[in-house]
């Protein structure tokens, strides 16, 4: 029996429902594996069909044209290294999230996920039947355990394939980015090899899709949870790996260590490889979104111009006789120095008509939020057909605490095909400006160097929808907005628990009933990157009809 093996893990980004493309993937990859003389060729979690195909997956025809790939290439790869590759399954009417051991020519084993996970971004349940625990499989005499994903974090699993005689243990994932996940996968899976005694393969997706981010940050740990790789994150890769056998069992020989960003910046590179992926999987190529010389559209046109290349965005300012000068200073700035393409189309002409046409219907009533918000729906229709007329995706720029008290305007700036920025809190919009202006790296298309002016960052953020107007006049100052939310969308706090944490009850109940009653604008917002735990979709289904107020 051999004394070595070597896998080739492939840390690769699949598209949903692209089958024949996330199939020629898996070819590329097995031929890179067979040059390398790698015994097995592994890939992610349900990789022929992309992760998470939600309702898809139920569809007949889609999951039975998966499979039928599947046996297709097990017959074009015979002459080389085996193949791990996650795909649905078929027992008789019941179907399952699998994983499939192609070896020969045909399919050798095929694993079953045991534990759904049901709960956050998923709905496991809801598609697949759980599968027995079963026993390893044997490539080229090593005996190789595979909890799927979720399996890997419950100890029965990991524990079984122990004690029925696997060697290693290869994990296939789909785990989806949020701050700080990579540390608690790696907790978890250093709780399985101290268990279990056995080395350990952790195997993670890559790309965006929809909302959600999957990160890659693949590793591996050998007994006592050592790491002996660490794969980098946000970013394809292919890595062979080596295990050689000695007195103690199979060991996972030292193989580069991957640098890991701050949270900071894996945010960041997280809305980037989203957007571009959103793009590219959805068959667009250009963006444009109107510019106003505030922050948040300033960061948006700098994450869109890092994901696409500025000569792809399109900046548009749209100004009224309430935007100031060094608003328009600013927003052409921040155009020149990304790079983009800078429009002005001045939208005093097009508000007008509107109120005169407005004029006899409104006779008798004083201006208020409803001439305002003209002025953001007019920005909104202009800019949707520039979208129309030019194939061009329309961004919207709605920080989280905009999203979250509804300080936007829902068919004016809410109007748009994605938002990079809707799991940030404006707080934290700030913070990010700063970094991208001290930092750049090499997956950043755009200029490095200082593309957000220090003014947009220090200057009191304001709608310019009516004269002298500041986000203050409506909210709390931001630091103490986002505290709030944090703790009611976060972590579910009571308005007792936010009181207990020094805040005026007045006002967290303000948050609260604004919070509440904005969920019809969320229920119609335009997708975004998921970087938290809490993000407005699937991570927090609220009713839109909700009259439950915490006045305890």
């Amino acid at each position: 029996m051999a004394d070595r093996f070597r896998i080739t893990l492939a840390q690769l980004n699949a598209t949903v429902g692209d089958i024949e493309g996330n199939a020629q993937k898996v070819l590329d990859a097995w031929h890179q594996a067979r040059a390398a003389g790698a015994d097995l060729l592994a890939l992610p979690e349900m990789f022929i069909t992309g992760y998470n195909p939600q309702d898809l997956i139920l569809k007949p025809v889609f999951h039975q044209a998966a499979i039928a790939r599947i046996r297709r290439l097990a017959t074009q790869c015979t002459d080389g290294p085996a193949i791990a590759l996650g795909g649905p399954t078929l027992d008789g009417v019941r179907l399952h999230n699998g994983y499939y051991i192609l070896q020969g020519g045909k399919v050798k084993a095929e694993v079953l996920k045991h534990h759904l996970p049901n709960f956050n971004v998923f709905d496991e349940e809801r598609t697949f039947e759980p599968g027995d625990v079963a026993g390893p499989y044997v490539v080229n005499g090593l005996r190789i355990g595979s909890p799927v994903c979720e399996d890997a974090w419950y100890e029965d699993v990991a524990e079984t394939l122990a004690e029925t005689g696997a060697e290693i243990l290869l994990v296939p994932n789909g785990s989806p980015y949020f701050r700080e996940k990579l540390e608690i996968r790696q907790n978890v899976m250093v709780s399985r090899v101290v268990e279990t005694g056995l080395p350990a393969i952790y195997l993670n997706l890559v790309g965006g899709q929809d909302d959600q981010v999957f990160d890659g940050g693949s590793f591996a740990l050998n007994p006592g949870g050592g790491l002996a790789l660490q794969m980098p994150v946000m970013e394809e890769a292919v890595q062979h790996v080596d295990l050689a056998r000695g007195p103690d069992g199979w060991r996972i020989e030292q193989g580069p260590l991957a640098h890991v960003p701050d949270a900071l910046e894996q945010d960041y590179h997280a809305m980037v490889l989203a957007l571009r992926d959103y793009m590219r999987k959805t068959g667009f190529e250009k963006v444009l979104l109107g510019l106003s010389g505030g922050i948040d559209s300033a960061i948006v046109a700098t994450i869109a111009a890092d994901s696409l290349g500025p000569d792809k965005v399109r900046c548009v300012m749209l100004p009224s006789e309430y935007t100031s000068d060094h608003s328009l200073e600013d927003a052409k700035a921040v155009a020149q120095a990304l790079g983009c393409r800078y429009d002005f189309v001045p939208i005093t002409e097009g508000r007008q008509a509107i109120t005169n046409t407005l004029a006899p219907l409104f006779e008798g009533t004083q201006p208020d939020l409803t001439e305002e918000n003209i002025q953001s729906r007019l920005r909104g229709l202009l800019l949707m057909a520039l979208s129309n007329k030019f194939g061009e995706m329309l961004l919207t720029t709605g920080n989280k605490s905009e999203v979250a008290v509804g300080y936007a305007t829902i068919y004016g700036d809410m109007a748009g095909g994605y938002n990079p920025i809707k799991d940030v809190y404006k707080t934290r919009v700030f913070e990010l400006c700063r970094w991208r202006n001290a930092h750049h790296r090499g997956w950043m298309m755009a200029p490095e160097g200082e593309v957000i002016p220090d003014r947009i960052i220090t200057k009191p953020p304001s709608a310019e929808l009516r004269p002298d107007q500041k986000d203050a006049d409506s909210l709390p100052p931001y630091d103490v907005l986002d505290r709030i939310l944090e703790l009611l969308v976060d972590h579910d706090a009571s308005v007792a628990d936010c009181v207990g944490e020094g805040f005026d009850r007045e006002t967290v109940e303000k948050i609260e009933h604004l919070l509440y009653i904005s969920e019809y604008k969320r229920f119609q917002s335009a997708p975004g990157a998921r970087l938290s735990r809490k993000a407005f979709w699937l991570d927090r289904r609220y009713p839109i009809v909700n009259r439950w107020r915490d006045r305890q």
